[in-house]
């Protein structure tokens, strides 16, 4: 079978969560892709601890299906061993601030008079310009400049950090996923490459669609656990139960809510689904009673079988036994050929006919460095050399 991105190739110079996450979606998918990794140092995932062999848990899922070529790119041998490998690629990823590609003349300018057909994408915090191109940052705080963090938590509580990076995931890695595949497709139109500006901040703003446009409209600011899907009605909410366990309830239909009320023996609650805020919170103190006074079992038992948008909150453990999330196979079984079998988070994308495979495990650092230059056409002598001059 050919997958669907056989025979495309992607240089990947980034590191850690958010590009990575980027080029596992299409290397599962078949792309050639390519870790192009500083000699020393590499991709500071890899040591990450909790480690799974030698490598970090993470840097193991996010890295296969790649190869890794290892390049001192401060040095002239090592940007022309780039540009070679360049003028062979499809897509490019980085996620240096903006101007360090520039500044090693490998900037998306210069390597597209290399390559015109190059898709050049660069993942950055707050873009490639504006007042805080330049302005360092993690997923907290492009979580916080795009309004995101202070919508989280309780209403009198302080923002609450997401367990997920936000930004890096979806404001970032899935965002540069889907402008790479956008760019390709222009590209089999016009025959020439693009750039690909992603910002996690601007991703996170796109987001916020259940909330902003409201603001937009109507220049009402949102409060903390006030909004409908964040915690203002009872409908739509998290109760604790008697084992200290919690229930998730999203009964935000009247369909829903009705079978939801008759479940906690609360009839009366059926027509006060969209009540006045008063009412809302003094129902959730009702419920919250009543959910405590029995245990997680007991609730499950209850609305078996039932359509009430009504959930147990897993742990992580719990997550990977759940019947749904083995049939879909969202934990598999790989065979390591260093480690032995390891368990791994799946392929989220199932397409009918071309599905995602794993064809290799992460690489080393620079596993493939010399099976790659020989690709490119450079001898065993050169590359020797090379490798006594620290320039690979």
């Amino acid at each position: 079978m050919t997958l669907p991105l056989s025979g495309y190739r992607i240089l990947d110079l980034t590191r850690l969560l958010p590009g990575p996450f980027c080029t596992w979606l299409l290397a599962d998918f078949g792309a050639d892709v390519i870790k192009v990794e500083d000699p020393q140092l590499g991709d500071y995932a890899r040591w990450a601890p909790p480690l799974q062999g030698k490598l970090g848990a993470m840097f193991v899922t996010l890295n296969r299906n790649k190869r890794s070529i290892t390049l001192n790119l401060k040095t002239e041998q090592g940007k022309e061993i780039f540009r070679r490998l360049v003028q062979q690629a499809d897509v490019l990823v980085e996620s240096f601030r903006p101007g360090v590609m520039d500044r090693l003349g490998l900037g998306y300018e210069q390597l597209r008079e290399l390559n015109p057909r190059l898709v050049y994408c660069a993942i950055t915090g707050y873009g490639q310009d504006g007042p805080f191109a330049q302005v360092a940052g993690h997923d907290i705080n492009y979580i916080s400049y795009a309004g995101m963090l202070g919508l989280q938590g309780d209403q009198d509580g302080p923002p609450t950090i997401p367990s997920v990076q936000v930004a890096d995931v979806g404001g970032g890695a899935l965002m540069a996923a889907v402008g790479i595949l956008l760019a390709l497709l222009v590209r089999e139109r016009t025959g020439k490459g693009q750039m690909v500006d992603i910002s996690m901040t601007d991703g996170v703003i796109a987001w916020l669609q259940a909330s902003l446009p409201a603001f937009l409209a109507t220049g009402q600011l949102p409060q903390r656990g006030m909004l409908n899907l964040t915690g203002e009605k009872a409908c739509y909410t998290v109760y604790e139960t008697a084992d200290g366990r919690y229930l998730s309830v999203g009964a935000l239909e009247p369909k829903f809510w009705e079978v939801f009320c008759r479940g906690i023996g609360r009839d009366d609650f059926v027509p006060r689904l969209n009540a006045p805020l008063a009412e809302q919170q003094a129902m959730k103190r009702e419920i919250a009673a009543i959910i405590r006074s029995k245990p997680l079992s007991h609730w499950l038992a209850v609305f078996e079988g039932q359509d009430a948008c009504v959930a147990p909150v897993l742990n992580l453990d719990e997550v990977i036994h759940h019947p749904q999330v083995q049939h879909r196979q969202m934990i598999i079984d790989v065979e390591h050929p260093l480690i032995g079998t390891i368990r791994q988070i799946g392929f989220p994308i199932k397409l009918s006919e071309t599905g995602a495979q794993i064809r290799m495990p992460e690489p080393l650092l620079g596993e493939h460095t010399e099976e790659i230059l020989k690709e490119i056409g450079y001898d065993e002598a050169t590359i020797q050399k090379w490798k006594q001059e620290n320039v690979i």
